[in-house]
């Protein structure tokens, strides 16, 4: 059984900055691509970012040059630092794994990250 758990959402003015971190625990594979999926109210979740084992990156165009994912092996643990926050980045958060590249098998309960004025 694997659990992740999110936490570091929270309430940030526009152009702030958070950092959500996500643990995760059981029989999960060092090698499992790591991600994070959001879902604002009203819209369906999406893609925000993956991180393989080996370090390779993507990222939603919408958060390219303000979001970066990255991941802590030892740790089994990944990150997500948001710079240059808008209103519109405000969902909550979830955080995946999986065995390989375009296959979820497991997501966290979700944070909640909120910029506003």
């Amino acid at each position: 059984q694997v659990q992740l758990v999110e936490s570091g959402g929270g309430l940030v003015q526009p152009g702030g900055s958070l950092r959500l971190s996500c643990a995760a625990s059981g029989s999960i594979s060092s090698s499992a691509v790591m991600g994070w999926y959001r879902q604002a109210p009203g819209k369906q979740r999406e893609f925000v970012a993956r991180i393989t084992s080996g370090g390779s990156t993507n990222y939603a165009d919408s958060v390219k040059g303000r979001f970066s994912i990255s991941r802590d092996n030892a740790k089994n643990a990944v990150y997500l630092r948001m710079n240059s926050l808008k209103p519109e980045d405000t969902a909550v958060y979830y955080c995946t794994a999986g065995a390989v590249v375009g296959v979820i098998g497991y997501w966290g309960q979700g944070t909640q990250v909120t910029v506003s004025s």
